[in-house]
């Protein structure tokens, strides 16, 4: 039981067979000890933080410190990281608070079957990336304006039957990259356990200019990941116009039932 002025941070749940966490070395977000809290044949991963700093009003402000926010990330995936390494595990999202142990020990024992179908999801595989680029010039591929057309018109009409052409080229753009990355996911589905298209990613965020046409997630066996690498490249190639990155493997937070876990 932690003291009324800290809280319980959750890191992640694994099985409570999985050898003690602790022996990993590794320390929280707030620099704490990380230790589990065991309950209906499941362990949850936790460190206790401060309310000065982890409570709802501080947290908010935190969250904007973009600096904070990223050393904080850092922390929560090294964590995530070194329990995964002692066992299959259900990443928890970042900043899942809980007010003591006793809370922890209520939700292992009202979700334990919910957790123990999540942990059988995930054992023995890995969450992959996969994000496509869409060149806009050479999905555009305007529209030929017929060439006799053309040539009995005047200027004025010329130009505008090429407008046309032009205008109607931009808009077959989007509908031409929705259908490439809904074909580059349902393929790749085809390859995976699971699989989840996500919102696609600000510039902003990733730094890249490109235009991102698709974001997906992909819960993939270890022991087929070159596969699956080889049937991404593979649809990279198919796709003119297209460029797909491949990311991983990652702890596998979009498939295991997190956003069921509110505390």
């Amino acid at each position: 039981m932690t003291e009324s002025d800290d809280a319980v941070w959750l890191y992640g749940i694994t099985s409570d067979s999985v050898d003690d966490v602790r022996r990993a070395g590794v320390t929280g977000v707030a620099g704490e000890p990380v230790r589990t809290v065991v309950s209906a044949g499941l362990a949850a991963v936790v460190g206790s933080v401060s309310l000065s700093e982890f409570g709802e009003g501080p947290l908010q402000r935190n969250l904007e410190d973009l600096d904070w926010l990223a050393a904080t990330a850092r922390a929560h995936d090294t964590v995530v990281a070194a329990v995964l390494r002692c066992g299959p595990t259900i990443p928890l999202r970042l900043a899942t608070l809980y007010l003591d142990d006793d809370r922890i020990r209520g939700l292992l024992g009202e979700r334990r079957q919910k957790f123990a179908a999540a942990l059988r999801q995930v054992t023995g595989r890995s969450e992959w990336g996969v994000k496509a680029y869409g060149d806009p010039k050479t999905l555009a591929r305007p529209t030929a304006v017929e060439p006799g057309a053309q040539a009995g018109a005047g200027k004025g009409t010329a130009y505008l039957l090429r407008r046309r052409a032009e205008l109607t080229a931009q808009q077959d753009v989007e509908r031409r990259a929705a259908a490439h990355a809904q074909e580059i996911h349902s393929t790749l589905g085809q390859h995976a356990v699971d699989g989840r298209r996500q919102p696609v990613t600000d510039p902003a965020i990733t730094g890249k200019r490109q235009w991102m046409i698709f974001n997906g997630t992909y819960l993939v066996d270890d022991e087929l990941a070159d596969d699956f690498a080889s049937v991404v490249a593979a649809q990279g190639a198919e796709h003119q116009g297209v460029s797909l990155e491949m990311t991983g493997p990652w702890p596998p937070y979009s498939f295991a039932g997190i956003d069921q876990v509110t505390p």
